[in-house]
């Protein structure tokens, strides 16, 4: 059976919710970000991209380029809020869908051609989400995830497009090599300095000799540029969740070991949240008392994977439900409402240097251990005199 999945995407984010909350916003030219000279570009709107203005770039350019913009300091808890009201639109309708991150969802309709027209229905969800949120969004309608991402972005802003599954080579062809997914800036040279520009000019190539010029990923992209992509549409659930609990030896209610152990798990599970390229939603706190009574508490936060949000999080549930002063046995965080998102800069509220000092914490741990780089704060005895720790091991579950 020929699958059809649809890729939706909310055109310019951060802009369209800005623009929600103050319409004179409207065909002006809005940027979002670190609002200082040593901030960065999260989002901007289509009339400040005209002057040559796009995501990453520093602030400082950004304003050389386009002086008379609109600039905003971004609110993450305001876009979550309209991310969550968007997916519950989509949840309410769709048999099967996948959400990619905190503005792009994926959809399978396989099979519903029997009894609906797949563009059809898919038209009428895009108009409810507009309807019920206010906000644009664009969508591509294919036979994979791969074609029909693509085709969003050929539909944007705030449109539509169904490419059959008979057109994906004459649709993908003339494009550039740019529109396919994971051949990033370092690839994108490699394959121009062998005159490869546009994706039909890599689908006559030889396998071997792009896996050979890309590495691992090379016969991936290959078959993407040949409308190859048989990955699934993964269910989205919001149980799906990273997870660690601890037991003690030794029943306790130390309040200061309590929270270091909180403080160690919340820095190890963002740390593998962050090398996943993930963002969690949700914090949960779990306690089980000396008489295996077992409480848990939780908390929705702005789309995260920082360790000094989340830990800010984790101890103040911990301390609202910590309030027996019994024994407590075992301690246990979860982070769910996982979506992909790769968070390497707080692009609202941190300064360069705290951004700075995440991507040098984590290369450190990457390459030395995960235990190479700690926080006062999550270190326990067994760490200050190099014995094992005993923390379970945290796990992706869904």
């Amino acid at each position: 059976m020929e699958r059809t999945v649809v890729h939706m995407d909310l055109d310019t984010f951060f802009v369209s919710v800005e623009r929600l909350i103050n319409p004179g916003l409207e065909g002006r030219p809005v940027i979002i970000g670190g609002t200082s000279d040593r901030g960065v570009v999260a989002s901007c709107s289509y009339e400040a991209r005209r002057f040559g203005v796009h995501s990453a770039m520093p602030m400082r350019m950004a304003r050389q380029l386009c002086g008379q913009a609109v600039y905003i300091r971004g609110d993450m808890e305001l876009y979550s809020r309209y991310s969550r009201l968007v997916t519950d639109v989509i949840a309410e309708s769709a048999p099967v869908y996948e959400k990619a991150s905190v503005d792009e969802h994926y959809l399978d309709l396989t099979g519903m051609d029997r009894f609906f027209g797949c563009y059809k229905w898919t038209h009428e969800l895009r108009q409810r989400i507009i309807r019920h949120t206010g906000l644009p969004v664009s969508f591509g309608l294919s036979a994979n995830k791969t074609v029909s991402k693509i085709a969003t972005g050929q539909a944007k802003p705030n449109g539509e497009l169904q490419v059959l599954p008979a057109q994906v080579n004459s649709f993908l062809d003339p494009l550039s090599i740019r529109k396919i997914p994971m051949v990033g800036e370092v690839g994108y040279r490699l394959l121009r300095s062998m005159g490869v520009a546009n994706i039909g000019t890599l689908r006559q190539m030889p396998p071997v000799m792009v896996e050979q010029v890309l590495g691992k990923n090379g016969l991936s992209v290959w078959r993407k540029a040949n409308g190859i992509d048989p990955s699934p549409v993964q269910p989205y659930t919001e149980q799906k969740s990273i997870s660690s609990e601890h037991t003690y030896d030794h029943d306790t209610t130390d309040i200061w070991l309590l929270r270091q152990t909180l403080s160690a798990m919340v820095e190890k599970l963002a740390f593998e949240m962050r090398g996943k390229q993930k963002l969690t939603g949700c914090v949960t706190v779990k306690i089980r008392y000396a008489n295996f009574d077992t409480h848990s508490i939780q908390k929705q936060l702005p789309y995260t994977a920082f360790d000094h949000i989340l830990l800010d999080a984790a101890l103040a549930l911990f301390d609202k439900l910590y309030n027996r002063r019994m024994l407590i046995r075992l301690v246990g965080v979860r982070f769910s409402h996982l979506v992909g998102g790769s968070q390497q800069l707080n692009m609202f509220e941190d300064t360069p240097e705290m951004a700075g000092l995440y991507q040098t914490m984590d290369y450190l741990r990457r390459r030395f251990g995960t235990h190479a780089v700690r926080k006062a704060g999550g270190m326990g005895e067994d760490d200050k005199t190099g014995r094992k720790s005993r923390q379970a091991s945290p796990g992706l579950t869904a």
